[in-house]
């Protein structure tokens, strides 16, 4: 069944969309900051995060590696995130504003 799925997200070139949804559940899964959060997009491996407490921005900008590094697990853990050119890293780089 999973093939069937992955043939259909091909076919109808869904892949980024669908991939930057997961990346976005993923930071909220993995940070706890969805509700803080007011601006998100991704782009080139660079996930931008616009946080409306400049608190939460702080504590989050010390854990930013081991979110990084988390991120990269719950979307290599998913098996719908389409991987390209078999890079274990998706996302490359963390800012936050």
């Amino acid at each position: 069944m999973s093939e069937v799925v992955k043939d259909f997200i091909a076919k109808m070139r869904i892949a980024g969309g669908l991939n930057r949804a997961r990346i976005y559940s993923a930071w909220d899964k993995v940070t706890g900051a969805g509700p803080y959060t007011i601006g998100r997009s991704y782009s080139r491996g660079a996930l931008y995060i616009t946080l409306a407490s400049s608190v939460v921005r702080s504590q989050l900008y010390l854990q930013k590696e081991a979110i990084l590094l988390a991120i990269n697990k719950e979307l290599a853990s998913d098996p719908l995130f389409t991987k390209s050119g078999g890079d274990r890293c998706y996302v490359k780089n963390l800012i936050l504003k």
